[in-house]
Formats: C-alpha cells, structure tokens, sequence
C-alpha cells in the first residue's frame, strides 16, 4: 500500500535523536561478549537491532529489554559464543550480519546465517575473505551471499588487512575476529571510515591502538586474548536519522527544526558539511557525551541552497545520507555533482540507480554515474507528483516523504515498511514537526 508525503507550509519543532543504530548494534554484541552484566539505555528498538538483540541471545548471551530503550545483557565471558540451535535471521541488517560474522569466526562454533531478500542480495565475501585467511570456514553458493554456514576457530592466524573498499563494517569484522587471534590483527584504512567499533571496544576495556599510515590512510590494531569488561553505557542520538529531520527543515517554506542529543563525530558528519557547503545555517550547542561520543543539538531552518560538487573526502562520513543530499539538491540553485560513492551500488538497494529514480520520477533533471550522480537544481520546489520505488531500501524511502513535505505535487512511496528497520519512531516524528504523510 503507497503511502504519500503532501505539501505542508511549515516545518518546524523540537525532536529527541532516536539511539544510533550502529552504536546500538556494537553495544549488544560487546556487552554479549563481556564478562559480566552490562545495563544499555536509548538504544533504538529498530528490527536491525532487535535482531542483532536475538542473534547475541542465540549464542549464549543473557538479553533481556527492562524498559523503552533500556536492556541488561551478561555476556558469555571466558566460557564463550555457543552453536545456535536455529538459523540466526538478520532480516535487512548489513551492519548486524558482517559484525557478528567477525564475533563469530574466533569461537570453534558453528552457525547457519540467513536474511531477507534484500540482504541476501548484498555481498559478503568482503568479509569472508579475510575470515577465511585468518581460518574460518564458509559454505554459501560460491557467490558470497546469504544463507550462510560460518564454521568459527579458537584458534584464529592475525592478519594485516588492506580492504578494497573504505568500509566500517569490513574494518570491524576483521577487528572482532581479531579479538580471539593469536596475536596483533591490523586493518590499514584507504581513508577513515566510521569508528565506532573502536571507541567503544576502548569504553569495554579493550585495547586498540590508531595510527597514520602515510596520506589520509590509517591503521588500526587490536591484540588478541582480551576480555572484554561489562559497562553501564548510553546511546548517542543517530545522525543519520537527524538528517532527514534537518534536511525537512531545510527545504521547508518555513522551517525550524532543533534535534536533541545527536550524536557529534567527525566520522559521521558528512552531510552536515556538504549541506553547510551549499549554504545551510546549521547551529550546534555542546550537550555532553554518551558511550565515548559527544552530542549536540542541532538547529536547523529555511536556507536558500546552491549547488556544489561535493568533496570525495566526505563520502565515508556520509554513506548512508546520499539519498537525502539529493532531495536537498533537488531544491537547491545549480548542479551537485557525487562522486567516488560507488559503495552506493551495494547498500539496501543500488543507491545510487534508486535515488537517480527517486528524482526522475518526480520531475527532477539528473544524470546517473558510475560512481554517482549529477543533479540539476530546480532553485526551488521540484516539481513533484512521483511514486519511488523504494527497492526495499529504508532511506529512500525517507527521503522521498522529506521530499513531499515541499514539493509542488505530494511525493509517493510504494512500500514504508522498510522503515522501521532503522527509524521506527520516523512517521511520528514527521507529523510532530508539521509533516502530513498519509496512507493509501
């Protein structure tokens, strides 16, 4: 059933961050492997999570949710991950599934991985390479995809590990199956991606040391043998999910918008930069820190935005914001031109064919590239009227209601389900802030 974003005059509201998913993940997987009994609070109950929250249970951990957003997990500690009895269902979690394949690899265990046809469609071997070099064992159907039977070992060879892509999920697999190797595991950085995995590994008492490795390149490296210490921890507010809030705001006849407690981190703030670049006033007010990051509120309202070629040093920081840059462009004066994001082709969907069409389809001139897209500017409301194929995909399918909220015509989605995967509280958030989505 479509459901359909109309135009609305104003935009404008206070929001809590939803609990960023991909500390979300990382906390449930190293409190499962802790020695003792760790208490999470604001952690997003999106179907991502919940099924990383099952998974961990699967393999022996204690998971139990004490309140909204609120769960103690005791972790298997030196006794270690057991074989699951059932097949562990990551649904459509790229993050979930490529994590735990690396926590997984370093126990003598054995367990079954499958998802949803979208996940099964997104490709692994980046992973099982350097699993397999470091000794464990996959069996799939040669193509690298789920279902999957990973096949760990105690008994893990470090290695040092260039990846083809810039990617945090490779970085941290390697990194967690680096946990139980005999020995010093590297991960040399082509440029630095995300580092979650890193600060909060620090927070349970691990080890891990970063280093320049010559230009933009880093290196980071962990030893293995370490226990991981159980914490009392909180989650920062997903930047990711803020952008949509803020990006609302800015194509808005009349916008206003302050999210609360979002996550600040340098690895993270892509989009932020290039909508500042193209001429938003974006505010920042310090609000402390939660599990090692600091937070912010963020002001937002109305802008008047030029297009820009959007630099390739932030296309890591703001990976998963591209479709929603693309609807600010849509709105902006001139050309923004992306490129160097050809990681885009292996996300939910093809990211970058999917927002090409998101745009076309609502009247919007752009180009589809190799590596990106180029689009023109309608200096103003794009036309509007479209129904996006979201291809299964979460963000596309946000960032074509944004979009509907100030176009000349409402914009229509073909399927919102997906949404709740990362921001469940979206739809509410929305119509908080002056936002009139509607189904059918």
């Amino acid at each position: 059933m479509a459901w359909t974003s109309y135009p609305v005059p104003r935009f404008q509201g206070a929001i809590r961050a939803p609990g960023d998913k991909s500390c979300s993940h990382r906390a449930l997987m190293f409190a499962g492997l802790a020695d003792g009994t760790s208490e999470i609070s604001g952690l997003l109950e999106g179907e991502d999570v919940i099924n990383t929250a099952k998974a961990m249970a699967a393999l022996g951990a204690s998971v139990e949710q004490i309140g909204p957003g609120k769960w103690t997990v005791k972790g298997v500690g030196k006794a270690g991950l057991s074989s699951p009895a059932q097949d562990i269902d990551f649904g459509n979690s790229g993050t979930g599934s490529r994590l735990m394949m690396g926590l997984m690899a370093g126990y003598p265990i054995t367990a079954r991985l499958v998802g949803d046809a979208s996940l099964s469609k997104r490709p692994m071997n980046r992973v099982i390479k350097p699993l397999e070099q470091m000794g464990a064992r996959f069996e799939h159907d040669g193509r690298g995809m789920l279902p999957i039977t990973l096949h760990g070992s105690d008994a893990l060879t470090p290695i040092d590990f260039e990846p083809e892509q810039a990617s945090a999920q490779v970085k941290s697999c390697v990194l967690l199956a680096g946990l139980n190797a005999r020995g010093t595991t590297s991960v040399t950085e082509s440029r630095p991606t995300r580092d979650h995995t890193e600060k909060m590994l620090r927070g349970f008492g691990v080890k891990i040391s970063t280093r320049p490795a010559g230009g933009v390149r880093q290196c980071v490296s962990i030893e293995g043998g370490q226990t991981l210490q159980p914490v009392d921890t909180s989650i920062p507010g997903d930047p990711s999910s803020a952008a949509f809030l803020i990006a609302g705001a800015l194509i808005s006849p009349s916008g206003g918008v302050v999210v609360e407690g979002v996550m600040s981190n340098e690895t993270r703030d892509g989009f932020f930069q290039a909508a500042a670049m193209m001429g938003a006033g974006l505010g920042a007010e310090e609000m402390g820190d939660a599990a090692g990051e600091r937070l912010v509120d963020l002001q937002a309202a109305t802008a008047s935005l030029k297009g820009r070629s959007i630099p390739e040093t932030l296309v890591a920081s703001m990976i998963d914001e591209f479709p929603v840059l693309s609807v600010i462009a849509a709105f902006a004066e001139g050309e923004t031109v992306v490129s160097g994001a050809e990681e885009l082709r292996v996300k939910e969907s093809d990211r970058i064919a999917a927002t090409v069409a998101m745009l076309r389809v609502n009247g919007v001139e752009v180009e589809e590239r190799a590596d990106g897209f180029v689009v023109q500017g309608c200096g103003g409301p794009p036309p509007g009227g479209g129904l996006v194929e979201t291809h299964h995909d979460h963000r596309i399918a946000m960032s074509a209601l944004v979009m509907g909220t100030a176009a000349q015509k409402p914009v229509s989605i073909d399927d919102p389900g997906m949404i709740a995967t990362s921001y469940p509280d979206f739809m509410a958030h929305m119509a908080e802030l002056g936002a009139d989505i509607r189904e059918g």
